[in-house]
C-alpha cells in the first residue's frame, strides 16, 4: 500500500529497506520534475537529462532529509538548482556561427513580421523579467516558489516558516505590482 503513504512516510520506509519506496517517490515526481524541467530549459532532452540528475540527487542526499520538513519543496529546490547549474553551464551560440563571411550578414531568414514579433516577445519578456526583479526579495520568493516551483500557498508558509496569510498577501501586492509596472511601461 505505498501509494497510500505520504511522501514523508516512504522516504521513512526507503530509509529502513524498503527499496520500492523509492521507486513510488520517482513515480509520483517525475512527471512534474521533468515538466519543471522543460519550462526552464525548452528543451525535452535536457529536462530529461535535469530530471534524472534530480532524481540522483534525491538518492544521494535522502539520509540528510530533515522529516520536520516537506518533501515536496526539498525536491523541488532541487530541480530548481539542476536547472540553475545547467543554465550556467550552456555555451550560446555565437552570432558568428550564423553569419555570411562574405557580406557580413546574418545566415537565418525570417519573414519581417515573424521578425517583429519575436522582438516584441522579447521586449515583452525583458520587461517582464525587469519587473520581476524589481520586486522586494520577500515578494520575489514567493512568486517564484508558487509559479515556478508550483508549490501551494500552504507548502511556501511551510518552508519559509511564515504564516498562510502573509505569504498569500506577498503574493498578490507582487501581482499586484507587476500588472501596475507593466500597465506604466506599456503606455510609455
Amino acid at each position: 500500500m505505498l501509494f497510500k503513504k505520504t511522501d514523508e512516510q516512504l522516504i521513512f520506509s526507503y530509509l529502513h529497506g524498503e527499496e520500492a519506496a523509492l521507486e513510488e517517490l520517482v513515480r509520483r515526481y517525475l512527471p512534474l520534475i521533468y515538466g519543471f524541467a522543460r519550462r526552464h530549459t525548452g528543451n525535452p532532452e535536457t529536462a530529461a537529462d535535469i530530471a534524472q540528475e534530480t532524481f540522483v540527487k534525491v538518492w544521494k542526499n535522502i539520509r540528510k532529509f530533515k522529516r520536520t520538513e516537506k518533501f515536496r519543496p526539498w525536491i523541488f529546490t532541487i530541480a530548481k538548482n539542476t536547472s540553475l547549474d545547467w543554465l550556467r553551464k550552456r555555451e550560446d551560440l555565437p552570432f558568428s556561427l550564423f553569419e555570411n563571411k562574405e557580406t557580413g550578414e546574418l545566415k537565418f531568414d525570417l519573414p519581417e513580421q515573424n521578425l517583429e514579433f519575436l522582438i516584441d516577445i522579447k521586449n515583452s519578456a525583458k520587461t517582464a523579467m525587469d519587473v520581476l526583479s524589481g520586486l522586494p526579495e520577500n515578494y520575489k520568493v514567493v512568486v517564484s516558489m508558487h509559479d515556478e516551483e508550483e508549490l501551494t500557498f500552504k507548502e511556501i508558509a511551510e518552508a519559509l516558516k511564515e504564516p498562510l496569510n502573509t505569504v498569500k498577501s506577498r503574493y498578490r501586492r507582487a501581482i499586484l505590482l507587476v500588472r501596475k509596472e507593466i500597465g506604466q511601461s506599456l503606455e510609455t
